[in-house]
């Protein structure tokens, strides 16, 4: 199905390269011998040079389909960067991108590095206003947009190009990058500077803001480098490897994988929306290896009517919050290997893994879906992850290993964060004691892997017993008709506080329980009492039909506390 759409589709004559193409940066003066700067734009010029006719992108599901081999890829690359050149962006300048997960958003995570500015990605689910709000702040000199979003960015004044993604003549973006060709004087490669600097910023990543004004991340070209070979490492992606786009590349970059495939002579594929139907159509049919995806999304997935078990093994990778044990059991089933990871956009995406342990093939797939539901231990290139109580004088103590005392989680090292952006103070108190302060909570296992037990402000206090709002929707979540659950706290006027569940049903259970809540949160406290303690049992549940979840497929408890608020 792949190779049909590589032979129906024909790359413009600015996208094909020059014969006996030369890959190499031009080398700066003084670069001493033995220093090769770190920069992830090295990796889709080696797969250039050994695979040049590996398929690199395909792009099947629209109007307009179209395919790149890796070096037709690297030329429409190469050309972005001289066309943003020639547009008047110099080093350090931050370029915006507002797009789906289209062929022009992976060359834009290159093609900007190569043009030496800072890739600017921006979530396509947000308002106007807050569009608004991050090009302003990030003060972006010109905007790459795909035609379905150009009313994010009207009235802007910052340079604005344009893209349909077709692919062919016509399309504005297309010959924007015909004029970066035309710029090249056919310098080609060696017409770009190599960036010595290994620590100038990269990516600036704007945080989903539901506490207040999203918060820009700047992260440095050396960790991004290192985050990309620990994700293609993490999860043995290989040659062979094709990765299924599900994952928006605006979120934290895609967990810097635009470049671990890249690292890996992966083929990608690229789709605009999250369709399940075409979703399993690519997991049937098109050799996928490799996706990533938030719980939300993969519960989505597995419980579509297409789902199956897989005749093949495919790797996925889920973060964005913790996936319960049932879910990780549900994927298994359907031949899919959970890689289950931890991080934030100020970690790169992903820093943590749950590692597979040799005493896991003797415990049934519940119990090892349990022990994976962990947070685990720090990447390959990661610095150790600690969970870590602070005194007055900011002195980091770390808990006992235990699993049961609860601390915070912090990092340091290669794949944290620069700073925030135009934001001091807000560094500052993410750095204090000199690790970076995720927010989470977390407790420390005997075996050194950890296991979030909350985000700080979602612990509920009950009868004076922290009960884990995470915990307790791992237990709920394994009753039969549950499709996803979220738990807060609601005020009680004796134990001060008690859980809360909100539910929504799995499409085989709505009917049963039509008209039935009553008799469903009476079935479901049944079926806690055996998993949880008597203050940590939902004193409520709530029916809802869907769950309120920010852009990035989060569930947002803040909604939640706020219907709280009103009963």
């Amino acid at each position: 199905m792949l190779f049909k759409t590589q032979a129906a589709f024909k790359p413009t004559p600015a996208s094909i390269p020059t014969e006996h193409c030369n890959y190499r940066l031009q080398l700066p003066s003084g670069l001493p011998v033995h220093i090769h700067p770190l920069n992830p734009l090295a990796f889709v010029l080696r797969a250039a040079q050994i695979y040049p006719d590996k398929l690199a992108i395909v792009h099947p599901d629209v109007e307009h389909p179209s395919t790149y081999t890796y070096s037709v890829w690297a030329q429409r690359i190469q050309n972005l960067a001289y066309a943003l050149i020639w547009s008047g962006i110099k080093p350090g300048d931050r370029v915006a991108v507002i797009a789906p997960n289209t062929p022009m958003m992976a060359d834009a995570h290159h093609g900007i590095i190569a043009a030496r500015a800072i890739i600017t990605p921006i979530n396509t689910r947000l308002t106007k206003p807050e569009v608004e709000y991050i090009l302003e702040h990030s003060g972006a000199k010109l905007i790459l947009v795909d035609h379905e979003y150009t009313h994010l960015v009207r009235g802007e004044k910052a340079q604005i190009i344009i893209c349909k993604d077709t692919g062919r003549f016509g399309d504005p973006y297309e010959e924007f990058l015909s004029k970066g060709r035309q710029h090249s004087n056919e310098k080609g490669w060696s017409g770009l500077i190599m960036e010595t600097d290994e620590d100038i910023g990269a990516t600036l990543c704007y945080t989903s803001g539901t506490t207040g004004r999203p918060k820009g991340v700047l992260s440095t070209l050396r960790g991004t480098y290192l985050a990309a070979m620990a994700n293609a490492y993490e999860t043995r992606m290989e040659h062979d490897s094709v990765y299924l786009w599900i994952l928006p590349m605006f979120h934290a970059c895609g967990w810097t994988f635009p470049w671990s495939i890249t690292l890996a002579f992966a083929t990608q594929i690229t789709q605009r929306t999250v369709d399940n139907q075409l979703i399993w159509k690519h997991l049937l049919h098109s050799g996928v290896t490799h996706y990533c995806g938030a719980p939300t999304v993969q519960i989505g997935i597995v419980s579509h009517p297409h789902a199956r078990k897989l005749s093949h093994r495919i790797t996925t990778t889920v973060a964005g919050s913790a996936p319960t044990a049932h879910l990780i059991g549900e994927l298994d089933k359907k031949n899919i290997n959970v890689v289950h990871v931890y991080g934030l956009t100020e970690t790169y995406g992903p820093f943590t893994r749950g590692y597979v342990q040799q005493f896991y093939k003797n415990l049934s797939l519940e119990e090892r879906a349990k022990y994976m539901a962990r947070q685990g231990h720090a990447f390959v290139t990661a610095q150790e992850v600690r969970v870590v109580y602070q005194d007055d004088n900011e002195e980091l103590t770390d808990v006992p290993a235990d699993g049961k005392t609860i601390g915070e989680i912090v990092t340091r090292g290669n794949i944290v964060m620069k700073k925030y952006y135009r934001d001091p103070e807000a560094t500052k108190k993410a750095f204090r004691g000199g690790y970076f302060h995720s927010g989470d909570l977390a407790v420390m296992h005997t075996d050194g892997s950890i296991a979030i037990q909350d985000r700080s402000k979602d612990i509920i206090i009950s009868g004076g017993e922290n009960a884990s709002s995470l915990a307790i929707e791992q237990e709920l979540s394994e009753h039969h008709d549950v499709l996803e659950v979220a738990v807060v706290a609601r005020p009680h006027p004796k134990w001060g506080e008690r859980p809360m569940a909100f539910v929504t049903l799995k499409p085989s259970a709505e009917r049963k329980w039509a008209g039935r809540h009553a008799a469903f949160t009476e079935d479901l406290q049944k079926f806690s009492k055996n998993r949880l303690p008597g203050f940590a049992r939902p004193e409520w549940v709530r029916v809802e039909d869907e769950l309120p979840k920010t852009s990035t497929g989060k569930i947002m408890k803040t909604a939640l506390r706020g219907i709280v608020a009103k009963l």
